[in-house]
């Protein structure tokens, strides 16, 4: 009689279908020399939150999600299964201490440009408050950039109320000369979501916004066209994904 074990130490317990190839299968752990298309890195931090938040579990649940989906676009006819992302892995965040874990991200995404491993490179927030720290690498490595926020909210609150949050982001890079309001583009700013103070301000720096109802007479694929061709020929345009 042939005994057969159905365990696997080890292994994930999943089904494989030989011609599938699933976008975790595209995951390569980075060890030095390691070079990749893209590059991500998490960022578990949602303690500088002003409501009650969990974007901490985003990164392992945006990983875990990975298997759900295939490398293949049958839209563009075209399969991204040679593709390699480079996992950076998450950063180990401070229990306790909110600027030490806000300097532990800045310190981390620096390291991961500075490997210059990939040409690419994608943030799993957390909450807003981690642009902060991750743009400003980006600044500091690269030079002048730009940034597209997509968000209903200037995230440019004042300091003195709660210190840095997930809404004072943009105020922090602008403010320490990390980031120029006229390289910063908001996409899908609401109404009754800000306040008059923080409508100002980004009239006073320079920053170009468009709300929901630009979006809704003129519609996003014009607005990105346009965008997008005049804030990378000024500077290299890198956008955190939160």
């Amino acid at each position: 009689m042939v005994k057969f074990s159905y365990l696997q130490p080890g292994k994930p317990s999943v089904f494989k279908d030989r011609f599938v190839t699933k976008v975790n299968e595209c995951l390569i752990p980075f060890s030095e020399g390691e070079k990749g298309e893209i590059g991500i890195i998490g960022l578990p931090f949602s303690k500088t939150s002003i409501s009650l938040s969990q974007a901490s579990d985003a990164p392992k649940t945006i990983r875990a999600s990975m298997s759900s989906f295939s490398t293949f676009s049958g839209y563009k006819d075209k399969d991204y299964k040679d593709i390699s992302i480079i996992d950076f892995g998450d950063v180990l965040t401070h229990p306790t201490d909110m600027e030490e874990s806000i300097e532990r991200l800045h310190v981390s995404v620096k390291e991961m440009l500075e490997k210059d491993a990939c040409q690419r490179y994608i943030m799993l927030g957390g909450d807003h408050g981690v642009s902060y720290p991750s743009i400003r690498a980006f600044k500091e490595h690269f030079g002048e950039i730009g940034v597209i926020q997509w968000d209903a909210h200037h995230d440019v609150r004042n300091l003195d109320d709660g210190g840095r949050t997930n809404g004072t982001p943009f105020r922090s890079l602008i403010e320490g000369g990390h980031l120029k309001g006229a390289n910063l583009v908001q996409v899908g700013i609401r109404d009754y979501a800000n306040a008059k103070a923080y409508h100002d301000y980004t009239k006073e720096k320079g920053i170009t916004v468009y709300t929901m109802e630009d979006i809704e007479i003129t519609g996003i694929i014009p607005i990105i066209k346009k965008r997008t061709g005049k804030t990378i020929s000024k500077s290299r345009c890198h956008i955190p994904i939160c």
